[in-house]
């Protein structure tokens, strides 16, 4: 979800598409969170680590 974040923020930032811009940033925070909650040892959707 970090990856497809950065691709859609990066995207819309060189095509100037702002829809894109904003869906990339959303999924780059969700990321990060479902990341770190996974990277601490918290489950997260059932699962030990999320990745």
């Amino acid at each position: 979800m970090l990856v497809l974040g950065v691709i859609l923020l990066l995207l819309g930032l060189f095509l100037k598409i702002s829809i894109l811009w904003t869906i990339g940033v959303i999924l780059l925070v969700i990321g990060a969170v479902l990341f770190v909650m996974g990277s601490v040892g918290r489950p997260v959707g059932g699962r030990k680590h999320y990745w």
